[in-house]
């Protein structure tokens, strides 16, 4: 079964403009769009289809995000492939291992990305943990358990709402391409609210490792 895969719904290349994958989607909006095709169910999945790629490949910073996700879980089957039997099929443990991987990755990399931008904000956090630190053991250090306990709370501020969405829909990609990748692994609705749920538990794993990581730049001991 193919892996999920935006560019193909929307018929560009990989390497395709932002304005290139503008115009492909207003063609195909406009070629299945409801009142063209009343009573079509194929053509209603269809811009279905086409509407989610965009809402992805549409957004600079989703597309990125999407194109890390592809390439550190998927693209790189061929030569995994290599190393296995040709007759063995992919573990679904494995290959939701590595999603977890690289979603957590990407999670991480965003929190880092906008903490980094707000140097206030770090310090604001710091403060928080040296109170907490010096109230549990009486001296200063980079405690990571009242990192951890800090940065539950601190993410809740920091995560905008466009972030919260981002999330979403990177997990909902998530689902779909480890599901493709195993086909009849995981079935049912429990089955793929387990998958979501370790996917969303990777991905909020990253954000707190991306708070610790701006944290402890700017940490000095006192």
């Amino acid at each position: 079964m193919a892996t999920l895969n935006y560019y193909a719904v929307l018929g560009v290349a990989l390497q395709a403009s932002q304005d290139e994958i503008k115009k492909a989607y207003r063609t195909l909006a406009l070629q299945y769009h409801p009142d063209r095709n009343q009573g079509s169910r194929q053509a209603d999945q269809k811009i279905r289809e086409v509407n989610a790629a965009y809402e992805i490949l549409g957004d600079v910073d989703a597309r990125k995000a999407y194109d890390r996700m592809r390439l550190g879980n998927v693209g790189p089957m061929a030569s995994r492939r290599d190393e296995e039997e040709a007759d063995s099929a992919p573990s679904p443990g494995a290959v939701l291992q590595r999603m977890e991987g690289t979603l957590g990755e990407e999670a991480r990399k965003q929190l880092f990305k906008v903490m980094i931008k707000d140097t206030n904000s770090i310090k604001e956090e710091l403060r928080r943990i040296r109170d907490k630190v010096i109230e549990v053991q009486g001296y200063d250090t980079f405690l990571e358990k009242i990192v951890t306990q800090c940065g539950e709370e601190g993410i809740k501020k920091i995560v905008t709402d466009e972030l919260w969405q981002l999330r979403e829909r990177l997990v909902d990609i998530a689902v779909e391409m480890v599901c493709s990748e195993v086909p009849g692994s995981f079935l049912g609705e429990k089955a793929i609210d387990q998958v979501r749920r370790a996917l969303h538990e990777a991905y909020h794993e990253g954000w707190l490792q991306g708070y610790a990581q701006a944290c402890e730049l700017l940490y000095e001991r006192r």
